[in-house]
């Protein structure tokens, strides 16, 4: 369905107020860093908490897009080849439009909410639904206020059934989400705690959610959530509705569900219009078997046939829903999204590719795009223009259609009938210093080309979510007063997941400042291509020409740090900036105020050096008891920077807080807050624990399992006793892996399989041994050393230690995988 821009007041509200040229619409943007330029393509303004579309119009407009939707007053005339339509709200004018798209799609509808599983349930279900028909899903997490528009854009006539979920985190979100989705069958996968402070009480968040389903004919839920059950039965015409409720535990249910676990996972039976069916699914935990009933309740609802559920019952274990960065050979970095092949999969992979500015050299591995519903020339030919926006250095096609591509793009391109060619020519011209996306159709098994490219490190691996640093970013941004800057400190190895990685993110999410300990690690961000303003904490004579040659800013704390540096600076042409750390009761760094004379005499002979910020260090913020020193160094920052500032005559940017102290102080934020380790996930104050995301998840894998004889001794110095008959896991980690080796003789514990399990013995330096009596698992189990359960606290609690040594004492040999969903 082609929608031209000149058509849109007949979609919308509002008036056009300039068209030069009528354009049909291929895609619409509401993130300037994510806009193909692309003159057929549409970018929507949309004001928001820290940023305002209309301010990138101009940047836009010169990288070649030419429709526009705004919701404030422009000079149009400045943009004399662009259309412009006007609106008195662009987000009202984005979900309008994705409505229009929704009227007009004649597949099957499939809407899903819940509080958890509901990106699991739509993958699943679109997995198990395209061995028989064509299908669309939203990509990823799109289930916001406006990612869910986004979604329903991609509707086409070609789609028999489209699945799209739909999250809400406050009072009256889902009616204007019920508008635009408008799903004939529901699936409402579970109810939890996530975002309850949106709510006024669980029954209520329940019926919200539910004004999902307010039309819908069909509607499949779990009964054993009581106010799922309610809620829906709330909803009006409820004689128009099927409720397929079903049941883990009410065995008088008409849709009474059983479980039996066997060897490689569970054996399901569900009853179905007076049959039951029994299907193998290759897990054992709660959640899975809840998610993977709701899709093959919805899959009988809809008649596909039993043996093609069971066949595809077998791979649906292996599907990862997360895009991975991972580092590989020679120096590469590998972005793994081989589980989503279609264009807007693609698309999407695309637009986090090009976010990753730290490398100049890109090459896109593909496979043919199946069932996309366009023939092979429309569909390549869409191809070959999306991909040379991008400026690849290379492109490897594997597949038999994919060599259409030949004919429309012109850039360098290599062709492969198979994955097995491809990987004998990797073979003897292995790639080097590159990012590569990998993108393949499952039938291509791409996992082999991820293996080959992959650096080979040990199978202990930290995985660090990207949406989870967003979210906890966000979260203490929405806690700061209008105006306030965000500083990130990424020192020690960004808190041991890996600066330039982090730094790259942060620099997308448009944070103002990073820190660093050490000048050499400022040089690793900016030879990774960061550009944002870096203060190092703890410069060195030595690595003055460091600073000034990779543009970093040194904190000057001392009297004799500052001569040094002014002398080394005084022959400098230009300002240098440099930040000026005031000791106000740490008594670690900084200039004491018995000392401001000289630091204002000190400033007065050397005007080379602008001074870009003036701050504190808070000592005690974590703890409550300390509230009132922590009130004292704020006034006393406060009067000793004002002093610095008149004197100057103009005013740096002033901070004080760190992430406990944003937490415990709002008061104190000045013009500018110092985010650490509350990034991550741990709020050190416990004020904000529940509602920050932990961001790191430590696994490792079990080598080998050993049933042990009760007076038989375990590891090292025999530390480890059988008291009776025992099984162990040697799993792979150690203190050499940052496992510290306090963690001995049952302080230390791992989750193997949903299950604690012991240290027993001495933490090795490669391995630990840990008791698995009563657990279920072999080797090559997946092993949780800490994420959300147990987590870093907890872990730093049972040694005594801080969650921040937990975390930077992960050893740089433990392969770090960057993903988002």
């Amino acid at each position: 369905m082609k929608i031209e821009f000149s058509s849109l007041p007949t979609i919308l509200n509002g008036e056009i107020c300039q068209l030069q040229k009528d354009y049909t619409i291929e895609n619409i943007f509401i993130d300037s860093r994510n806009a193909v330029s692309n003159i057929k393509n549409l970018f929507i303004a949309i004001k928001g908490e820290r940023h305002d579309g209309h301010n990138f119009i101009a940047d836009l407009y010169s990288n070649g897009i030419r429709n526009f939707i705004i919701d404030e007053e422009i000079k149009v005339d400045k943009y004399p080849e662009a259309n412009f339509f006007k609106t008195e709200n662009s987000i009202n004018a984005l979900q309008a439009l994705a409505g229009y798209k929704r009227k007009n799609f004649k597949g099957n509808l499939i809407g899903i909410t819940g509080s958890n599983g509901k990106t699991i349930v739509k993958e699943w279900l679109a997995k198990l639904i395209e061995s028989v028909y064509s299908v669309y899903r939203s990509p990823r997490s799109y289930n916001s206020q406006v990612g869910v528009p986004l979604s329903l854009w991609h509707l086409n006539h070609y789609q028999d059934y489209a699945i799209i979920e739909a999250g809400i985190s406050k009072m009256g979100e889902m009616e204007k989400l019920e508008a635009i989705i408008k799903p004939k069958i529901g699936i409402y996968t579970n109810l939890g705690t996530a975002h309850d402070e949106g709510f006024p009480s669980l029954e209520e968040k329940a019926h919200q959610k539910a004004q999902l389903f307010k039309d819908s004919s069909t509607i499949i839920f779990c009964k054993d959530f009581p106010e799922i059950s309610n809620a829906l039965h709330s909803l009006p015409k409820l004689e128009e509705k099927e409720f397929i409720g079903w049941s883990f535990e009410d065995n008088t249910s008409n849709y009474f569900v059983e479980t039996e676990g066997r060897n490689n996972g569970t054996a399901i039976r569900i009853p179905f219009e007076e049959q039951f069916h029994i299907f193998q699914v290759p897990f054992q935990d709660y959640a899975s078997l809840e998610n993977i009933t709701h899709c093959l309740l919805l899959l009988l609802h809809e008649g596909l046939p039993i043996k093609v559920i069971q066949n595809t019952l077998n791979d649906i274990k292996s599907l990862n829903m997360r895009l991975e960065t991972k580092k590989g050979k020679n120096s590469t970095y590998l972005v793994d999204d081989s589980y989503n092949n279609d264009l807007v999969g693609l698309d999407t992979a695309l637009q986090f590719f090009s976010q990753q500015k730290q490398f100049q050299k890109r090459i896109l591995i593909l496979s043919d795009l199946l069932e996309t519903g366009l023939s092979s020339e429309v569909l390549y030919q869409q191809l070959a223009d999306r991909i040379a926006l991008e400026k690849l250095n290379l492109v490897v096609g594997i597949g038999s259609e994919i060599r259409m591509l030949e004919k429309f793009y012109t850039s360098d391109l290599k062709l492969f009938p198979n994955t097995a060619s491809f990987l004998e020519y990797e073979k003897e011209n292995s790639f080097q210093e590159s990012l590569i996306l990998i993108k393949g159709a499952r039938k291509f098994n791409f996992e082999s080309i991820v293996q080959r490219l992959e650096q080979k490190i040990h199978g202990t691996v930290l995985e660090i979510d990207l949406n989870k640093i967003t979210h906890n970013l966000n979260f203490y941004r929405a806690r700061l007063k209008p105006g306030v800057k965000t500083m990130v400190m990424v020192k020690a190895f960004a808190y041991g997941s890996s600066s330039h990685e982090i730094a790259n993110w942060l620099e997308f999410q448009n944070v103002d400042y990073l820190a660093v300990a050490y000048a050499d690690e400022g040089v690793i961000l900016r030879q990774h291509g960061i550009q944002l303003p870096i203060m190092v904490m703890n410069p060195d004579p030595r690595s003055f020409e460091l600073l000034h040659q990779y543009n970093l800013e040194p904190e000057l704390y001392s009297e004799t740090i500052f001569k040094d540096y002014a002398s080394y600076t005084r022959n400098h042409k230009s300002l240098l900036k440099v930040h000026l750390k005031l000791d106000t009761g740490m008594h670690r760094l900084g200039f004491e105020a018995h000392e401001i004379e000289q630091l204002q005499l000190l400033l007065r002979h050397n005007p080379q050096l602008k001074v870009a910020s003036i701050f504190s260090h808070l000592a005690a913020s974590d703890e409550a008891m300390h509230n009132g020193f922590s009130a004292q160094q704020a006034m006393s920052f406060k009067k000793l920077a004002e002093s610095l500032v008149d004197f100057l005559g103009y005013k740096p940017i002033l901070h004080l807080l760190n992430s406990p102290g944003i937490s415990r102080f709002p008061d104190y934020q000045f013009d500018m807050v110092r985010l650490g380790i509350g990034l991550y996930g741990v709020d050190p104050t416990g004020i904000y624990s529940g509602q920050l995301q932990s961001v790191s998840t430590l696994k490792t894998v079990i080598s080998q399992v050993k049933h042990i004889k009760k007076g038989e001794t375990i590891g090292y110095a025999r530390r480890g006793v059988a008291n009776e008959d025992m099984k162990t896991a040697t799993i792979s980690i150690g203190y050499a892996d940052g496992f510290n080796r306090k963690f001995s003789q049952g302080i230390g514990k791992v989750l193997i399989n949903g299950i604690l399990a012991p240290v027993i013995g001495n933490v090795c330096m490669d391995m630990t041994m840990v008791e698995v009596t009563n657990i279920d698992c072999k080797a090559g189990d997946e092993v949780i050393v800490f994420g959300e359960g147990p987590n870093i606290s907890d872990m730093a609690s049972a040694i005594d230690t801080i969650p921040y040594e937990i975390l930077t004492n992960i050893s740089e040999r433990v392969k770090r995988v960057f993903y988002t969903e």
